[in-house]
């Protein structure tokens, strides 16, 4: 693990919640897709966010920043950023990170809930940047629609690679919403019918990762195959 301070090269609005933040470390950081960094507040303040950028270049680290006034947690890290131009990380840090075809043969299934996604994200972007064959579906649940903010992007990507498929799961449909709708882990299941045979990571609040745990575990997937920081604490 690293400790260093990152200058805060750009932040821009995704949606009307939900940031872009580009930080540029003194050095390259070295880290595996699915790790994260700790963003150092205080001595006993430090609050983790998923890297949403690519192993391959770690000269620069992307985080997607849920953030509103409400949201305190969130948005007095960036307001930290906004008002000093840089900030202090620790990273990388997880265990949870991608296992490539080294060290896996099973079809990926990447599940992401909100800015969960930066997580699903930086996996998806290190394996198609392999040109691996293995399958790889992500599942993207969001209360509605205007919360898909690389929609169009992942929709080109899945147009692109013949292994990759996007499924967005939209909680509160808009009636001109023609995908899936409800709850993304019920969404998965329905998809799904051999959960044994693939890996499954999960990013989101820790109650859907905890429902995911429960019953894919209950439907066929071996414990050992599911990924995700959240299953340390719940």
């Amino acid at each position: 693990m690293q400790t260093m301070l990152c200058q805060v090269t750009a932040i821009e609005a995704l949606t009307a919640a939900v940031y872009r933040v580009q930080l540029q470390p003194p050095q390259a950081m070295k880290f595996k897709a699915g790790q994260y960094l700790q963003v150092v507040m205080g001595e006993r303040d430090k609050r983790p966010f998923s890297i949403a950028s690519c192993p391959s270049d770690g000269s620069l680290l992307e985080l997607h920043i849920g953030a509103t006034p409400e949201n305190k947690y969130a948005y007095e890290v960036l307001e930290s950023m906004r008002n000093n131009g840089c900030i202090e990380i620790e990273g990388p840090l997880g265990d949870a990170w991608y296992r490539d075809d080294t060290q896996s043969t099973r079809p990926l299934i990447l599940i992401a809930g909100g800015t969960g996604f930066s997580y699903a994200w930086s996996i998806a972007q290190a394996h198609l940047q392999r040109k691996s064959t293995r399958p790889v579906t992500l599942y993207w649940g969001v209360r509605s629609s205007a919360d898909l903010y690389l929609h169009d992007q992942l929709q080109a990507l899945a147009e692109a690679y013949p292994h990759f498929y996007y499924r967005p799961v939209v909680q509160y449909p808009e009636p001109t919403w023609t995908g899936l709708t409800g709850l993304v882990h019920q969404a998965v299941l329905t998809d799904q019918s051999d959960l044994g045979e693939a890996d499954v990571y999960a990013a989101g609040r820790f109650e859907m990762v905890r429902i995911i745990r429960d019953e894919f575990h209950a439907n066929g997937l071996p414990l050992v195959q599911l990924y995700g920081d959240a299953l340390a604490f719940i």
